[in-house]
C-alpha cells in the first residue's frame, strides 16, 4: 500500500481548482523559493527537539529520538512552526492511501474533486497515482497543484489518472529563476507545453514581487506561451503577500492594484483568454 507524507489535508477549499474541492498538501519540496509562503513544508523533520520545548500545550514528545505529535492535544498555535529553524513540521503524518481515502469519503456529497499539493507533491507519485485511482472509482476529479520541476511526460500512468495540472512559473528568465527557486526552469517550461498541448493544464500562476523581480518581462513571455498552446488556459497574477513568508531572503511589498491590472491587460492583449487576478 502506497504511503503519503501528508503535512495537512483542507476539508473544503475553493482556491485550489474548480468547484469545491479537498485541498491535500504534502510535505518535501525541492524547491526553496525566497517568497515561499509555505516554508514549514519544504524539509523533512530532523527531530531536533526545539520545538518540542517550545509547544506550551504538551502535544509534542520524544519517543526512541523521533518526535511525536498529538493531535488531541495540539490546538493549532503553530508556535512549533515558527520556532522551527529547519523550515519543516512535526505535524506531518507517514498516512496509506486508504487513511486518506477514507477522509475524503466523509465529505464526497459536498466537493467536487481533491487537489494535492504541497511541498512539491510530484516527489510522492507512486502515492498520487493510488490515490488518484481511489479518486476515480468515487467520481471525484484529480488536479495537481506543482511547481513543474519534475517531467510528467515520463510518467504516463499518472497522467492516465490526473484530469488537470496547475502549474507555477516563477519566472520566465532563468537566472532569475535560479536566483528566485535555487532551480532551472527548463523542465517547468517543458511541462506546460506538454501538459497544454494534451488538454491537461488547468492553470498557470505568476506571483507578481515588485522590486525583485523583473514582473512585466515574464508576464509578457508567459501570456505569449500560453496563447501560443491554447489561450483559454487560466493565467492566475498572484499578488505577492508578505503573510508568512520568510522575510529575512527577501524583502518586497504588495503590488498595487494599477500594477496587476495593466498585467492582466498585457496578458490578454498577448492572445490570453481567461486572466485572474488574486
Amino acid at each position: 500500500m502506497a504511503k503519503g507524507l501528508v503535512n495537512r489535508i483542507i476539508p473544503f477549499s475553493s482556491v485550489d481548482g474548480p468547484g469545491n474541492r479537498a485541498a491535500i498538501f504534502l510535505q518535501g519540496c525541492n524547491f526553496n523559493c525566497l517568497y515561499c509562503h509555505n516554508p514549514e513544508t519544504i524539509n523533512l523533520c530532523r527531530n531536533c527537539f526545539i520545538c518540542v520545548k517550545e509547544c506550551p500545550y504538551g502535544a509534542l514528545s520524544v519517543e526512541e529520538g523521533i518526535v511525536l505529535w498529538n493531535n488531541n492535544l495540539c490546538k493549532k498555535c503553530d508556535i512549533c512552526l515558527k520556532c522551527c529553524p529547519y523550515h519543516s513540521s512535526p505535524k506531518v503524518v507517514a498516512m496509506e492511501t486508504e487513511e486518506v481515502v477514507t477522509i475524503v469519503k466523509r465529505i464526497s456529497g459536498f466537493i467536487s474533486g481533491v487537489t494535492v499539493s504541497g511541498g512539491e507533491c510530484m516527489l510522492q507519485s507512486e502515492f498520487l497515482i493510488s490515490l488518484f485511482e481511489k479518486m476515480k472509482d468515487m467520481n471525484l476529479t484529480t488536479f495537481i497543484d506543482t511547481n513543474g520541476s519534475i517531467p510528467f511526460q515520463d510518467n504516463q500512468k499518472l497522467i492516465s489518472v490526473m484530469d488537470m495540472a496547475m502549474i507555477d512559473v516563477k519566472s520566465f528568465d532563468s537566472e532569475e529563476h535560479k536566483k528566485l527557486t535555487g532551480m532551472d526552469h527548463s523542465i517547468v517550461l517543458k511541462n506546460v507545453e506538454f501538459l497544454g498541448n494534451i488538454g491537461k493544464l488547468y492553470e498557470i500562476r505568476t506571483v507578481i514581487v515588485p522590486d525583485i523581480l523583473d514582473n512585466y518581462s515574464n508576464v509578457d513571455s508567459i501570456s505569449r506561451l500560453i496563447a501560443k498552446i491554447n489561450p483559454s488556459i487560466r493565467y492566475k497574477l498572484i499578488k505577492y503577500r508578505p503573510l508568512g513568508v520568510r522575510k529575512e531572503l527577501m524583502e518586497s511589498c504588495i503590488p498595487s492594484d494599477a500594477m496587476m491590472n495593466e498585467l492582466a491587460g498585457l496578458s490578454k492583449a498577448n492572445g490570453c483568454n481567461n486572466v485572474v487576478i488574486t
